[in-house]
């Protein structure tokens, strides 16, 4: 969000924050007020109120800010001491913890970690609101155009203080707020797209996966459809990675803490893995990472120069321990495949390979129709700790990286404290088709792990040398994955990635033997096909495929028997009519082969 960030719409937020901040103590007077920052689509409020919410509640908040804002009241600004913020705020007790924080230098105002403690506290007034900020806002609320704004769109939530579980819960009310009304429509249409695209809804109308309690929240169950879904996505993706050079290997679930201990991801990421396993007097860890593992496949071997580089892919399933209340379908999981590489290389071969496994990514992304995304290069934060190796290493990671991004024409924007601990990185960050951002791609540059193992090749002039890695995954995370491209198609696949390609609808039960000789020749061509034996009517059995978003649906009946047709129908109600059984399979099989986006081509 680098961009929105100071800018004006951002000020309308943060504005808008404040007022409705007015708002809600105007309507419950005794309420205690937290935290209200801008965020990517609108803004929150935390508070602790007196009594919950009623949806009337909301209204008459959602009013009240309107009423304030045709007021045309500025926002004005003053510093003071830490003295005059705390009788400010006597009655307030989660401003004085803030302003307490402020003072010592841990926090700013929105409860972010800081490095240098303040000297003077910043207060913004609107009207008969004062609040503890920095800004910054708007002048006066006349740019903000209250028939832009909303608040009762979506319910209050809950949240702890400070986002730490063992503290009070307040309630979080969000609200967004745009340039114009037209604006304000256009998000609250993606709103409810979104909830219509929602892959947990969609998964389970095409019966792609399922939770359940007795195994665990958090980790998925594939069902057949799903499984064909993700192992074609997998087998695809496989088939790239060999003929782009990679190598196969297979890494167990489990690994000796000692293996986490040495790479750093043990204690680095503690808090996001599970307790240890005690086994005959050994520690042994769920698999929160693959590239000790692969890291420990490249040294079980002598390299030379000449071997290098050496391309170790896997997809490796991993497990994190995620909160109960983070956790979200496959979006946010607790066990999870990764599609992993690792790429092992001279320094002299860094940026050619680097350059090769941003343009593989890009082919992947192209080839779904995923074209809308931005470039971060991830560099560590100077003021963290929890960045592991020398500068010079640091320095000169980051510079390839930039160096590749530059040579490629690929535009990015630097953020510091995006790094991995060992290494900073590449992120694609992409947009969906209703405009939100997900993370996807990621390639990262390491020297330190390299070091950590002591890793080695052979030099041309015979002496043992560092190699270079680098971390690629193209999708990240699969559930995940597949979790966004469900919501970005709706569930409407294309042909080639579809579990079920084509349903096979005969019109009466004396047609299901035609059926079966169409099925061995879809077969044969490595279609894959449902064929619907059931006794509803033709009409019922289309709209049962429609509903499902199956591609094709070939209806046959007693004429495309006797002639060797099929009348082919597409889920969006396009009608191709009858064609020859033959002619159908070129059209299906040039759409799969030529992985086409389309149903029929251009």
């Amino acid at each position: 969000m680098p961009d929105y960030v100071g800018s004006q719409l951002y000020k309308i937020r943060h504005s808008t924050a404040h007022i409705m901040a007015q708002a809600v103590l105007d309507r419950l007077p005794n309420t205690k007020i937290a935290i209200g920052p801008p965020i990517e689509d609108g803004f929150y409020y935390d508070f602790e109120l007196p009594r919950p919410l009623t949806d009337e509640d909301m209204q008459w908040i959602e009013n009240r800010m309107k009423e304030i804002m045709r007021k045309n009241v500025d926002f004005s600004v003053r510093e003071v001491t830490p003295e005059e913020a705390l009788a400010q705020f006597k009655d307030q007790p989660y401003k004085v913890e803030l302003i307490n924080d402020l003072v010592a230098g841990r926090v700013d105002d929105n409860g972010n970690e800081i490095a240098a403690p303040a000297e003077k506290i910043t207060f913004y007034t609107q009207d008969t609101f004062t609040d503890l900020c920095r800004g910054p806002h708007v002048v006066n609320t006349r740019e903000i155009n209250p028939e832009a704004i909303s608040v009762t769109y979506k319910k209050p939530a809950g949240a702890y203080w400070r986002g730490d579980e063992n503290r009070q819960q307040l309630t979080r009310i969000y609200g967004t707020a745009w340039e114009s009304p037209e604006q304000l429509q256009d998000y609250l249409f993606r709103l409810e797209e979104a909830k219509r695209r929602d892959h947990r809804v969609v998964g389970e109308k095409l019966n792609l996966f399922t939770f359940t309690p007795l195994v665990g929240k958090g980790l998925p169950l594939w069902k057949p459809l799903g499984a064909t879904l993700r192992d074609t996505l997998e087998r695809w993706l496989r088939e790239t990675q060999i003929e782009n050079g990679y190598l196969p290997v297979v890494t167990p679930h489990i690994g000796n803490l000692n293996l986490y201990r040495t790479s750093g991801h043990y204690p680095y990421y503690k808090d996001s893995q599970y307790a240890p396993i005690s086994v005959d007097e050994e520690e042994f860890l769920l698999k929160p990472m693959n590239c000790p593992h692969h890291i420990m496949i490249y040294k079980s071997d002598m390299h030379s120069y000449r071997d290098l580089p050496v391309r170790l892919a896997e997809f490796g399933t991993v497990y994190r321990y995620e909160q109960s209340g983070e956790l979200h379908g496959l979006t946010r999981v607790r066990g999870f495949t990764v599609d992993d590489a690792h790429l092992f290389v001279t320094p002299e071969q860094l940026l050619a390979e680097f350059k090769n496994v941003v343009k593989l990514i890009q082919h992947i992304f192209n080839t779904l129709g995923l074209t809308d995304f931005r470039a971060r290069v991830g560099i560590r934060d100077p003021k963290s700790e929890k960045y592991v190796g020398s500068d010079a290493l640091w320095e000169k990671a980051s510079a390839a990286i930039i160096q590749a991004c530059d040579e490629l024409g690929l535009p990015y924007h630097v953020e510091e404290g995006e790094a991995a601990f060992y290494g900073p990185k590449l992120d694609f960050i992409f947009r969906d088709v209703l405009k939100r951002e997900w993370q996807l791609g990621t390639v990262q540059v390491d020297y330190n792990l390299p070091e950590r193992f002591e890793l080695e090749y052979v030099a041309e002039d015979g002496t043992r040398q560092r190699p270079v890695m680098i971390h690629r995954a193209p999708f990240g995370s699969m559930e995940r994955f597949i979790g966004i491209i469900i919501e970005h198609f709706a569930g409407a696949f294309p042909t080639w990635l579809a579990p079920v390609q084509t349903v096979l609808i005969p019109i009466t039960d004396r047609n299901i033997e035609y059926a079966e000789t169409v099925a061995a020749k879809l077969k044969a061509a490595g279609i894959r096909f449902e064929i619907d034996k059931g006794k509803a009517r033709m009409g019922g059995k289309i709209a049962a495929a429609r509903e499902r978003l199956i591609p094709y649906m070939l209806i046959m009946g007693d004429r495309d028997a006797a002639a060797g047709t099929v009348s082919v129908r597409l889920r969006d109600d396009r009608d191709l009519g009858a064609m020859p059984l033959d002619q159908f399979i070129e059209l299906i099989t040039g759409q799969v082969n030529s992985m086409s986006l389309d149903l029929v081509s251009n």
